[in-house]
């Protein structure tokens, strides 16, 4: 399993366009990939999950992937978070 914690930086948080980038990448993978956010963990390949939790500047989230290409999807998700500014 792959796990990494991000600091998130933007203005406006992960709102509906950095939602959107995420979630395409993560879809892009076969793995089982979960954003984690004050106790509650969702599908990063949801976008109603993903918006649901409301994430905003200066929030702590965790997110982490399960399965077989699991490495590159850890990968493309911290490349599209720093590609965005959505976290340092």
């Amino acid at each position: 399993m792959e796990k990494k914690d991000f600091h998130v930086v933007a203005e406006t948080g992960i709102h509906a366009r950095p939602a959107t980038l995420l979630v395409q990448t993560a879809s892009k993978f076969s793995s089982d990939i979960n954003l984690e956010y004050k106790g509650k963990s969702v599908n990063l390949k949801s976008i109603m999950g993903v918006m649901s939790l409301g994430v905003g500047q200066g929030s702590d989230v965790t997110i982490t992937a399960e399965g077989a290409d699991e490495t590159e999807a850890m990968e493309a998700i911290v490349e599209t978070m720093k590609k965005e500014g959505l976290s340092d």
